[in-house]
């Protein structure tokens, strides 16, 4: 059996002003790392064997305030990149064009710029199978993004039909004989039904 134990990073100040990210390298805000802390009591109690993270700096904070001070870096976990959208307010481009922002929250629309939707499954799914291969429990710090693509090609679970993934939230996948969610987005605080980039 393998557990998957996938951690969105905690909150940084981009989340907090609802600007997207992407591959930007942002640190954790204060609120993020109270955020993680919480979490790692949780994260503590699903017996993690091994730890892997995206290379970005707020998935490095988030492993070492979960406890996993040297994960393995992949960058194949980094978040997508948002070419010309990087930095950009959620406001700002609703406004512009709200059917390209929503078409892209659902995996159908490229940014100017940007990495596709299936370029984004095609190196996370890389990176979740040599996990699956090994056996074994993991935890696996990352991004929104990664993890709606690791929902993808695990379950089935297209990102038009799942919520977006919170900061410091926790999505857990075994694959016994075929993969099942066991837990999707737990964070521990009230329910955010439109979690920040």
């Amino acid at each position: 059996m393998t557990r998957l134990i996938f951690v969105r990073h905690g909150e940084t100040d981009w989340n907090a002003e609802r600007r997207l990210q992407g591959q930007a390298d942002v640190g954790l805000s204060a609120c993020g790392l109270r955020q993680v802390a919480a979490l790692r009591p949780l994260v503590a109690g699903l017996g993690a064997e091994s730890a892997v993270a995206s290379d970005l700096r707020r998935c490095r904070e988030t492993s070492a305030a979960l406890g996993f001070l040297a994960p393995r870096l992949d960058p194949r976990l980094r978040e997508v990149d948002l070419g010309t959208w990087t930095a950009r307010l959620i406001d700002e481009l609703r406004a512009e064009d709200g059917e390209a922002y929503h078409a892209w929250r659902a995996g159908s629309h490229t940014p100017p710029g940007a990495e596709a939707w299936d370029a984004l499954v095609g190196r996370v799914s890389a990176a979740v199978d040599a996990l699956v291969s090994a056996g074994g429990s993991h935890l696996v710090v990352t991004h929104g993004g990664p993890i709606r693509a690791a929902c993808l090609h695990l379950l089935g679970l297209h990102p038009r039909h799942v919520l977006p993934v919170a900061p410091a939230s926790v999505t857990v996948i075994e694959v016994r004989q075929r993969p099942r969610l066991a837990v999707y987005n737990l964070t521990g605080r009230p329910l955010e039904l439109e979690a920040p980039d």
